[in-house]
């Protein structure tokens, strides 16, 4: 084949999004993307019910006070000690999100371990608290601290974000999480209904 007949088909296949180009790295293969509804699931879950493979890496985990912010959001007076977690999830060996959650310290038997085999909401549920609700936020902003290298984006690229709080049946407020996604990787749905 000629060049130009390879260029052009190499063109197509980055239109269609099933090649991406990046400077200093090449041209690669896209992996399949993530594609989450907007439901009161975990992601772990969602991962398992789409046939992807999930993985975790725990970066933090332990007890500290909490954030004004995280405490508004769990309805408890700021600096009340709170269980603290930071990981990597992965979706077939790839970082798709990095999570941050605060939980109430009565959670604080939750190991490494755990997070390593199960999703939180899973965890949760064995500790019988049912979720109930969700207050949730989805957007976009730039990538700082590790995440860009975490997420294998460009320095200060974009991200997704969503932002939730769970209640258990009861009104209380069971875990608050602040997360971030990979774009190219993963992506929200919903299903909306005229009036």
């Amino acid at each position: 084949m000629s060049r130009p007949t390879i260029r052009r088909a190499i063109q197509e296949l980055v239109d269609k999004g099933l090649l991406v180009r990046r400077r200093g790295v090449g041209t690669q293969v896209v992996h399949g993307q993530v594609t989450r509804e907007v439901e009161l699931t975990s992601l772990y879950e969602d991962l398992l019910s789409t046939r992807h493979e999930p993985g975790t890496r725990v970066l933090e985990l332990d007890v500290r006070p909490t954030p004004d912010d995280v405490a508004a959001a769990l309805g408890v007076p700021p600096g009340t000690e709170v269980v603290f977690m930071r990981r990597e999830r992965l979706a077939d060996g790839t970082t798709v999100a990095i999570l941050e959650n605060h939980l109430p310290a009565a959670y604080s038997d939750i190991t490494a371990d755990d997070l390593e085999q199960h999703g939180l909401y899973q965890l949760l549920r064995t500790r019988g608290v049912t979720v109930r609700v969700a207050r949730q936020r989805i957007g976009a902003r730039r990538a700082h601290g590790d995440e860009a290298e975490r997420l294998g984006i460009d320095e200060s690229g974009p991200v997704l974000t969503m932002e939730r709080t769970a209640f258990d049946a009861a009104g209380r407020a069971v875990e608050h999480g602040r997360h971030c996604y990979r774009p190219d990787r993963y992506s929200f749905e919903t299903t909306l209904v005229a009036k």
